[in-house]
This record gives C-alpha cells, sequence and structure tokens, in this order.
C-alpha cells in the first residue's frame, strides 16, 4: 500500500502561491526553501507586489528559473490579489502557500503531500515554528490534530504557510479583497466546505515574526477579522465577540501576545 501511495504521489503536482512585498531580507531564504524541496514536482508562482527596487533585484536571480514563473505588478493591490492571480496563473492537482519571510525545511512538501494522498484528505496543516527575529528564539506551535470550522474560528492557529489543500476543493473560492486576514477568510471557505482539515504533527515551517511583518499589529487584526466574520462568514454580533475573545486568548497562550493570526 505505501508503494503504491508513493507512486501516486510520484504524479502529483503542487503549486506554490507566493505573495511579495519589499521582502528583500527574507525573499531568498524563503525561495532557497522551496528549490531545496526533496520533493521535486512543483511549481513556483511569485507575484511581486510593486516592491522596491532592492527586492526586485533578488528576484531577478531566480527569472531564468524552469520552474519559477514571476509576475511584476506595476501597482501595489494587496495580498489577496496576489495569492488570487497566483492561483489562476497556476496547473496543478494541489496548492501550497507560503509568505515571503516564512521558509520550509527540506522534506515539507513530500512528508505533506504523502500524508493526504495516504489518508485521502483534501486539505492539511502542519505544526510549525516561529521565530522571533528580535531576540533569535524559536518556538514551536502545537496545532490540533483535526480542525471543524467552528473550531478555527475560535483558534486561528493554522499557519497560511503550512497549507495544503487538493485544488479541485477551492476552484471557485477566491481570497477576500481586504488589506490583510484574507488567508483566515480563505481557510473559513475550506473548512466550511468539509467536515474537518488534519494535522501533519511534524515540524516543517519556520514562521518569522518582525517589526516589518504584517501580521504584527493585533489591534488591527482584530479590527479586520471582526469585518471578515460580520461580512463574509456572517456571524451575529455576540458570535463575532465570542470568536474574537477566544481568538485573543489562544494567542496570548501560544505567542504572547506577539501576533493574533499565522
Amino acid at each position: 500500500m505505501e508503494k503504491f501511495n508513493r507512486l501516486k504521489l510520484s504524479k502529483k503536482k503542487i503549486a506554490i502561491i507566493l505573495p511579495n512585498y519589499n521582502s528583500s531580507k527574507f525573499i531568498n531564504n524563503t525561495i532557497r526553501s522551496i528549490i531545496n524541496q526533496t520533493y521535486k514536482h512543483w511549481e513556483l508562482i511569485i507575484v511581486d507586489d510593486a516592491s522596491d527596487k532592492k527586492t526586485k533585484k533578488v528576484l531577478k536571480n531566480f527569472e531564468k528559473k524552469k520552474k519559477i514563473k514571476i509576475f511584476y505588478l506595476k501597482k501595489n493591490k494587496g495580498a489577496a490579489y496576489c495569492r488570487n492571480l497566483g492561483v489562476r496563473k497556476s496547473k496543478s492537482d494541489y496548492l501550497a502557500f507560503i509568505d515571503s519571510d516564512d521558509y520550509w525545511k527540506k522534506n515539507k512538501l513530500k512528508s505533506q503531500l504523502f500524508f493526504m494522498i495516504k489518508n485521502k484528505l483534501k486539505f492539511s496543516y502542519t505544526n510549525y515554528y516561529v521565530f522571533y527575529e528580535k531576540n533569535k528564539k524559536m518556538k514551536k506551535i502545537y496545532c490540533p490534530n483535526k480542525f471543524s470550522y467552528n473550531e478555527f474560528i475560535k483558534n486561528t492557529s493554522i499557519g497560511t504557510s503550512t497549507v495544503m489543500v487538493e485544488r479541485n476543493l477551492v476552484k471557485n473560492f477566491k481570497f477576500s479583497n481586504t488589506k490583510i486576514c484574507e488567508d483566515y477568510h480563505y481557510k473559513c471557505l475550506i473548512l466550511k466546505k468539509i467536515v474537518n482539515g488534519f494535522c501533519l504533527k511534524n515540524f516543517l515551517t519556520v514562521y518569522r515574526v518582525h517589526n516589518d511583518s504584517l501580521q504584527n499589529s493585533n489591534v488591527r487584526n482584530i479590527f479586520w477579522m471582526w469585518k471578515i466574520n460580520r461580512d463574509y462568514n456572517k456571524l451575529s454580533f455576540f458570535e463575532n465577540f465570542i470568536s474574537l475573545l477566544f481568538i485573543s486568548i489562544n494567542s496570548l497562550k501560544k505567542y504572547g501576545g506577539k501576533n493574533i493570526l499565522s
């Protein structure tokens, strides 16, 4: 059975969607972590959101790589637009997402794809590390073994850079057109459609927290999550309040209040 699953795995293509904006400090490390994956049947779609010259100079080093496609936007349009464009430009059996300041362990794609095929899953995520740039400390984040939609809106610990999803499941989905937290809504859409998402317990992603991170403002995150819960998830005022209360409590437990969303 395992041999059969590995044969199926070898034929599956993964599209990796990477939105990028002014990430000259980290983007090289992010892309290298993808190139160094032990699983080689992938394509990388980078959508640059009108970055500065310094960042574009780093990206130029990868323009001639066969499996990497880079799209440069003339005007800044936000992460949601970049992710949606990346998905449209990709061709694959599965989608994976990574932010421009995060990076993967070299067996991330292979381990996660095998986990999904073996267990016949459409959506999965993994445990991950949080790396704090300021003090250079690393912390392990343990995710629940499985997540339903109702559980997720009270505990958003699914890191976007850990996610892998079957393409057919999300073919009609789009990231919401919000300034931030668009990935929160996307994961809500997925979990509404399936019964549960499941966790691969390996620590395969390193998520950076730094001064330039979009996720650094707790107040801003709460504001946009409130809007998404109200406008997209259609939660009542009371349901919204309970959702964000639990998210805040869980964030304090896991991250010490450093950030609300993964």
